[in-house]
């Protein structure tokens, strides 16, 4: 190596640490499994993760070593009359909980990357961040939406969805050490109030009486502040229970083209930090 290559070392930055913050939304989450997809493609992999409701169940299967195709073949092979037959106000999750546990064993401390799941607390309505612990429980509380499933103990809280509290948790994964995060929002063209139908409401308006949790009103905005780069891929066709195969495929690739479109943008992103930090 010549003398100036030696002295360039001297000054060249390494990459910074990348992280992934995965945003709620149910079947939707199909979408982060294409987004995944088209990062493997890249060859960029990311190092510090988080995630809320399905954000979390996705995240932790990818911190864990799974491809975006394992991950496609566990949806598959998943019984979903089975798992509809569950979906009644208030169920327990421990039947998900056992199913998670084919796959992710073990408690968060012990995975391979830093990674955390938020939920929310169903007595003060605030974030909480599950870093240790049973894996497989964390993420069920997470992801444990009112009235469709009841809340998740963990050292004596009832904790329910993380959607509530924190969305997209980019904030969290940098608190965890990420430099770089990329946050991928499910949520971002959902339908409002006005575009749904009468019964689509009213079945809203329902459901939100009953629920022992409401949304924040930084439950979004706090991820987004803390990220440097928000994938939003347009699911405003699709509800968080559009579990249909022909949905769940039309949502992955969604997912996977909003992520090879944006890659350009993404790439510039990281390379801007790690010549300039974060602005």
């Amino acid at each position: 190596m010549g003398f100036f290559a030696r002295i360039k070392n001297l000054f060249r930055k390494e990459p910074p640490v990348l992280g992934l913050a995965l945003g709620s939304g149910g079947a939707k989450g199909m979408a982060h499994l294409g987004a995944l997809k088209a990062f493997e493609e890249e060859g960029i992999a990311f190092s510090v993760v988080t995630g809320a409701s399905i954000g979390s169940i996705v995240g932790a299967l990818y911190v864990k070593g799974y491809n975006s195709r394992d991950m496609v073949a566990i949806v598959e092979s998943l019984n979903r009359r089975e798992f509809s037959k569950n979906l009644r106000p208030f169920a327990d999750l421990s039947f998900a909980e056992e199913f998670l546990g084919n796959y992710l064993e073990g408690d968060i401390d012990e995975l391979p990357k830093p990674f955390a799941a938020v939920a929310t607390d169903g007595k003060t309505n605030e974030c909480v961040v599950l870093k240790k612990g049973k894996l497989t429980r964390a993420l069920t509380a997470s992801a444990a939406i009112p009235p469709f499933f009841r809340g998740v103990e963990i050292d004596g809280a009832k904790l329910y969805d993380g959607a509530f509290s924190d969305a997209v948790p980019a904030d969290i994964c940098r608190e965890l050490g990420a430099q770089f995060v990329l946050g991928v929002d499910l949520s971002a063209f959902s339908r409002t109030e006005q575009e749904q139908g009468g019964i689509k409401r009213l079945i809203g308006t329902a459901m939100n009486s009953i629920s022992p949790v409401r949304y924040r009103e930084d439950c979004r905005t706090r991820g987004y502040a803390q990220a440097d780069f928000m994938l939003r891929p347009d699911l405003g066709d699709y509800s968080a229970t559009d579990a249909s195969r022909n949905a769940m495929n039309a949502m992955f690739e969604i997912g996977y083209r909003e992520a090879k479109a944006r890659m350009p943008e993404i790439k510039a992103a990281i390379e801007g930090v790690r010549r300039h930090g974060r602005k």
